[in-house]
Parts: structure tokens; C-alpha cells; sequence
């Protein structure tokens, strides 16, 4: 058998892009529907706090357990608790969120291991993508309160700092919890990232550093004090920009 035998003639190269053609729009579809569905859903929730961290971390392990008192303090001051929907710290966060008086969302994603949804949520969304939950922990928190985790978590982290740098979002408080964790990266940003002109200095001022839980629901307090909850004509045109 020749080599031009075993390869598709024109037609059925035709026909299978058709095919992938067709199907890459459905796709597109669908991550449409991810958007417009969620969008939706999160719209009675505000104001919401997004909480991320490891799915690995153990019941038993403080971070744990000071995620869980942090999320029960934020559901308890008022505000909606997102997390990723997962075990771990997200888990805590919901957990810590479903006791208290507001609503515990979780936005989980659908993957091949690892993932299972926790049993804590008031509000459980499902997403098959990455970058459209992204947008919804950015589109409907007013703060980040991030704990110790991984890549996803370091991820997301950078993601909401990218985009407040950049002016694509508007300026929340991001806080990281557990300094003894983060201290190392905070001073590479600093002896290297600012140092070689990476980034400004200013921009070390997006985040914070603080462990104590009920500090943090102050300061989440402190920096919409005078402006309120509700996002400004001019925030509501960079959310949509997303």
C-alpha cells in the first residue's frame, strides 16, 4: 500500500474539518452558557468573599481550622463565602460559611481526579472550565482572603493581581493568610521582582499580609468604608471588560 492510500483524500479532510468546525462551536456554546448561567445564580449573593487554598490540606491542620473560623466570621458580618467547592481549604471555607449567617457558594470545576464537591454548599455551581470560574471569583468578590495551597491556588492569586495592576479590575483588598507560608515569595517579589524592575514598588501594596482572622474582616470593612459595597459606574465598566 502506497503512502497516498493511507492518507485522507481532500473530501474526507473536508468532511472531518466540517466536523471539528462544528464541533469547536458547540464548545464555544457552552462555555457561553458557563457565563451567562453562573452570572445569574451569583447575582443574589453580594457581597461575597472569595476564599482559595489547597484541596489537599487535612481536617485536622490549623489552616484548616483558621479558614473555617475566618469563613464563619465573613458569613456572620455578612458577607456570601466563595470557594472552590472542593475539599481541603475550600471545604473549610464552606464549611465555616454554611454555619454562619450567609450563604456558602462553592464554584466547582469538573476534573478527571482529585475534585469532589464538598458537602457545605447553600449555592453549587459547576463549571468545565478554568478561565470562566476565574472570572466569576474576580466579577463577584469584594475581597480575596487567600491560605496556604498550590498551583491553582497561586494561580488564581496572580490571576485577581494581574488584573487589578492592569486596570482590567477594580482595586479589593487581597489578603494573604498565614505569613509564615507566604513570607518566602513576598520577599522574592521584593529582592527580585522589584529589584530588577519587574514591577513597581507600589505594586507590593495590592496585597497583605495578615493571620489574625478577625483583622482581616476589619480591614475588608475598612477599605469599603466610606464608598460602600456596590461597585462605582466606572468599576461596573471594568467588570464587564473583564
Amino acid at each position: 500500500m502506497s503512502l497516498s492510500d493511507k492518507l485522507p483524500q481532500a473530501s474526507d479532510r473536508y468532511a472531518m474539518m466540517q466536523r471539528f468546525r462544528s464541533r469547536e462551536a458547540w464548545h464555544v456554546l457552552k462555555i457561553l452558557s458557563e457565563f451567562v448561567e453562573s452570572a445569574e445564580e451569583l447575582q443574589g449573593i453580594l457581597p461575597a468573599v472569595s476564599i482559595f487554598g489547597s484541596a489537599r490540606t487535612p481536617r485536622d491542620h490549623p489552616y484548616y481550622q483558621k479558614t473555617e473560623e475566618v469563613a464563619r466570621l465573613l458569613s456572620d458580618a455578612g458577607f456570601s463565602v466563595l470557594s472552590g467547592g472542593g475539599p481541603g481549604i475550600m471545604e473549610a471555607a464552606n464549611k465555616g460559611a454554611f454555619y454562619g449567617k450567609s450563604p456558602s457558594v462553592g464554584l466547582n470545576i469538573v476534573l478527571p481526579h482529585e475534585q469532589k464537591p464538598n458537602e457545605y454548599q447553600d449555592l453549587g455551581l459547576r463549571f468545565n472550565h478554568f478561565f470562566s470560574r476565574k472570572v466569576m471569583f474576580v466579577k463577584h468578590a469584594i475581597a480575596y482572603v487567600v491560605m496556604p495551597g498550590g498551583f491553582g491556588t497561586l494561580d488564581e492569586t496572580f490571576e485577581a493581581l494581574t488584573l487589578v495592576q492592569t486596570g482590567k479590575s477594580r482595586r479589593i483588598p487581597i489578603i494573604l493568610c498565614c505569613s509564615d507560608f507566604w513570607r518566602g515569595l513576598i520577599d522574592w517579589v521584593k529582592d527580585r521582582m522589584v529589584s530588577e524592575k519587574m514591577i513597581n514598588p507600589e505594586d507590593l501594596d495590592l496585597v497583605q499580609l495578615i493571620d489574625d482572622p478577625k483583622t482581616i474582616v476589619e480591614t475588608i470593612f475598612k477599605h469599603y468604608e466610606t464608598r460602600g459595597f456596590e461597585a462605582l459606574p466606572e468599576e461596573r465598566e471594568q467588570l464587564l471588560n473583564l
